[in-house]
């Protein structure tokens, strides 16, 4: 008699956890969890092109020292990040995240740019493949961030919905942080870069970066 009131209190709690939201809660957090690694897993893949792409554009422009340099640093600030999964409940610490990869998105808009004034470098075979590659993880990037978007749009809304909210209280669920919306906007938006009239220094100009 006692198993078969155990098992009953089983269910229906299990039923009363169900109805107020509980597995829904569970199954968008576990949604935004992925969101996010993959948004961190297309930004390292990012990442991990800047080194080869800085070394070909120097091949044919290493007098184009500010450009080079600023890319560098762009994503060394990256790497100096510590992305831990706090930063999904930390609004200020996600804004750090996005200011540091739009830094780094406008420095590679730069170095791409350079290429306009060198016919040789676009003409490369290896410059070509890391343009594609980084063209193909810009968009993977923009695909990766929306969906975490609405993943946390979604869950956020399931904690601060009625009667899920009492669920997301009793368990100590709490809204996440999420993209802003301006940000999406600017990161989307195609760059505008000004080549101005400087001409391209002489070769021997190179050395020493």
């Amino acid at each position: 008699m006692r198993k078969l009131i155990l098992i009953l209190t089983f269910w229906l709690a299990a039923l009363t956890l169900t109805g107020c939201g509980y597995n829904t809660l569970q199954a968008q957090d576990e949604a935004v969890q992925a969101a996010w690694s993959e948004v961190l897993n297309q930004y390292q893949r990012r990442a991990d092109l800047v080194p080869n792409l800085v070394n070909t554009v120097k091949g044919y422009a290493a007098h184009e020292r500010q450009v080079l340099t600023a890319v560098t640093e762009a994503r060394a600030r990256v790497g100096q990040l510590r992305v831990t999964p706090e930063v999904l409940n930390d609004e200020a610490a996600l804004r750090q995240f996005q200011a540091a990869q739009a830094e780094l998105t406008g420095a590679l808009s730069r170095l791409l740019a350079v290429a306009e004034n060198y016919p040789q470098l676009k003409a490369d075979a290896a410059f070509r493949d890391l343009q594609a590659q980084l063209e193909g993880t810009e968009n993977r990037i923009t695909v990766a961030r929306n969906r975490y978007i609405q993943a946390v749009q979604a869950y956020n809304t399931t904690v601060r919905s009625f009667p899920s909210n009492l669920t997301a209280m009793l368990f100590g669920h709490k809204t996440k942080a999420n993209f802003a919306v301006e940000n999406e906007k600017a990161l989307a938006a195609p760059p505008t870069v000004d080549f101005g009239t400087e001409a391209p220094a002489a070769s021997g100009t190179a050395s020493g970066y």
